[in-house]
């Protein structure tokens, strides 16, 4: 009896105490990992019994295609093998899972999730802020800047919803982010840049929208990195003044 199948596990955004303890027992369990670029190569340590093969895929970078990873879950569950597949953030969010859970099923191979943390949970909580805020926005919308047509969304519809842009993949892009943006926003509407969010190579930059281009330039911010827009995002660049006022105080 073939007992193979296939784990989607969420590495969330590098730091390993934010794993969940599912996610712990899983890669315990795993004979095969799947190891993401973005994910915490340090994560391996946790699935001691199973063989790593590294699969890569990192914006404009030589990647593994996307096919050959698919094929590599399904030979080795094919073969009764537990294979985890690890991917940073949460799995379900801009990790093209909805293409390997439709290939897996296609090939009748049993599937389960482990959600984790995306990065934009992650940044958000190390600017100290909401991502929703009730006097500020009602919701969060989380974008990618890169469609597969190669175009980009809607920036001026996603600013006029009034809920904060969490937007991934966008540091190649963000003058016309940010151009697109200010169609609609005013120049001061807050905004900020992490980049390695959660990770110890974290990098964090907060701004007005009007700013936001020519700060993260000047920083020489890139990614991977998280651009958040929004009113609630003030509520960093009130922190940030802040404790600055107390720096010069002291």
């Amino acid at each position: 009896m073939n007992n193979g199948k296939v784990t989607l596990l969420s590495a969330g955004p590098g730091d390993l105490d934010l794993l969940t303890i599912k996610a712990a027992k899983a890669l315990a369990a795993a004979d095969v990992v799947l190891l993401d670029d973005l994910a915490n190569p340090d994560i391996v340590s946790l699935a001691p019994r199973a063989r790593v093969i590294r699969v890569g895929k990192r914006g404009g970078c030589k990647s593994t295609p996307q096919a050959f990873i698919q094929r590599l879950m399904q030979r080795y569950a094919s073969k009764g093998l537990h294979v985890v597949r690890v991917k940073g953030g949460d799995a379900l969010l801009f990790g093209r899972a909805g293409e390997e859970l439709a290939a897996l099923r296609r090939a009748q191979i049993p599937v389960d999730i482990v959600n984790g943390i995306s990065s934009g949970f992650a940044a958000a909580a190390s600017l100290g802020v909401s991502l929703t805020h009730r006097e500020h926005c009602q919701g969060v919308t989380f974008i990618t800047a890169h469609m597969q047509d190669h175009g980009e969304p809607d920036w001026a519809a996603l600013a006029a919803t009034g809920t904060t842009l969490a937007i991934y993949m966008g540091m190649s892009r963000i003058d016309t982010i940010c151009a697109g943006l200010l169609s609609t926003l005013p120049l001061s509407t807050a905004a900020a840049v992490v980049q390695w969010a959660g990770t110890d190579r974290e990098r964090r930059l907060v701004t007005t929208l009007g700013r936001l281009a020519a700060d993260a330039t000047a920083a020489g911010l890139g990614s991977p990195a998280v651009i958040l827009v929004g009113n609630a995002i003030g509520e960093a660049n009130a922190r940030y003044e802040a404790h600055d006022d107390m720096a010069h105080a002291a």
